[in-house]
């Protein structure tokens, strides 16, 4: 597979668990909709690291550790959302999290994740030209 198709293919998968975000959010269920913001900018990170580097990228889910490895010019407020992504990723995965986590995010914190989730995708698919 060509470097192009492998970028395109991270970034159609980055997309469609972009749109699957917003399904959750419009169904309800906010501990999902924040995890599948965590996917998709880690698939976002991951086709920028194959567009710089002409690799596959690490195996790993923390999002700020992928950014650390490239010079993308990201401000505060991304990494930010990147940590608190990440933790939403890995406290989501064990049942004794979830159902505290659950607890916290209500409909305002998971729009709220998921419109600068926007933000952050538009802004790492600008970066892939």
């Amino acid at each position: 597979m060509e470097i192009s198709e492998k970028i395109e293919y991270w970034l159609d998968i980055a997309d469609y668990d972009r749109q699957t975000a917003r399904s959750l959010q419009n169904a309800g269920r906010y501990l999902y909709t924040v995890f599948m913001c965590q996917q998709a900018t880690e698939k976002m990170l991951k086709a920028n690291y194959i567009r710089i580097f002409a690799k596959e990228a690490p195996f790993s889910h923390n999002l700020v550790y992928l950014n650390s490895l490239m010079e993308l010019g990201t401000s505060d407020k991304q990494l930010k959302l990147m940590a608190e992504l990440t933790t939403y990723y890995i406290e989501g995965r064990y049942p004794t999290y979830k159902k505290k986590l659950s607890a916290l995010i209500g409909r305002e914190k998971s729009t709220s994740i998921l419109k600068e989730t926007e933000a952050l995708f538009k802004w790492l698919k600008s970066k892939l030209k």
